[in-house]
């Protein structure tokens, strides 16, 4: 976990280990870090508000077809929505140019040795976009199913990919990203037929063990992308956040502490 191993020191905020005094342990370095990083996602989530851009983060182990639906969901609502994506990866910017291919802007964080995206790396890339011409930003976060789920990075909705190339005991063994999950998708869905020891109802079971009502939708990206249920949550978020920040002129939720259950604001309640 990164309160251990130390992976929340990125580019974007070992400057403010240069600040610190130099007072104090570890621990209380690390809790100066994990405060900055919510007062940093709460400007963020402001930026995104100002401009009535929506903002969802996508976390998965590496390889469950992030960039895969990315680029589906880019084909199907590129004439509905104004899209933007900001890619993390360790190193390459390989993701990104396969998002550009599709027609809209992408920017690569490449976090060198972080395994997750934090506050501050988003409001650099915040920057190189132009939000007023946006409606929606996809945050594909940094392969990995620990410490992503403990970064508030100013996204108004969690997405997190479950692969059925991976096992349907995942939501068991890593609750903390499933439990922070405003959607659940199940990704890789063409391959069951041909994964006999992989079964949706294991994996869906193990989710509402953790007692959370979380959709569960099926997905599939690639050959003939099934993408329909995934669409139709995304476009009932967007419309809902919409209606709320219209109607009632909400201030964005307030930053939510690292490593605790994570549960949605009152008024997002189904």
């Amino acid at each position: 976990m990164c309160d251990n191993c130390g992976c929340n020191v990125t580019a974007g905020n070992a400057h403010l280990l240069d600040e610190a005094p130099a007072s104090g342990g570890a621990i209380e370095v690390l809790q100066r870090l994990l405060t900055a990083n919510d007062r940093q996602a709460q400007h963020n989530r402001e930026h995104f508000d100002q401009h009535g851009v929506f903002a969802l983060n996508l976390m998965s182990s590496p390889g469950a077809g992030k960039t895969a639906l990315l680029e589906a969901t880019i084909d199907a609502l590129r004439d509905e929505f104004r899209i933007a994506v900001i890619e993390g990866d360790l190193e390459t910017e390989n993701d990104a140019a396969r998002i550009r291919a599709h027609g809209v802007p992408a920017i690569q964080i490449t976090t060198g040795t972080a395994c997750h995206l934090d506050a501050h790396l988003l409001h650099r890339a915040l920057h190189d976009l132009s939000l007023a011409e946006l409606d929606l930003v996809f945050i594909e976060n940094v392969g990995n199913l620990v410490c992503p789920a403990s970064f508030d990075l100013g996204q108004h909705r969690n997405v997190t990919l479950l692969s059925v190339t991976e096992g349907d005991d995942k939501p068991a063994k890593y609750p903390v990203i499933f439990r922070t999950a405003d959607v659940v998708l199940l990704s890789k869905c063409d391959l069951l037929p041909v994964l006999d020891d992989f079964e949706p109802a294991r994996a869906e079971s193990a989710l509402r063990a953790l007692g959370r009502d979380t959709p569960l939708i099926r997905v599939a990206a690639r050959r003939e992308p099934a993408v329909s249920g995934w669409l139709t949550w995304l476009r009932a978020e967007l419309s809902e956040h919409r209606r709320q920040r219209s109607e009632y002129r909400l201030a964005p939720p307030a930053p939510r502490p690292p490593h605790a259950h994570r549960q949605p604001p009152a008024w997002l309640s189904r």
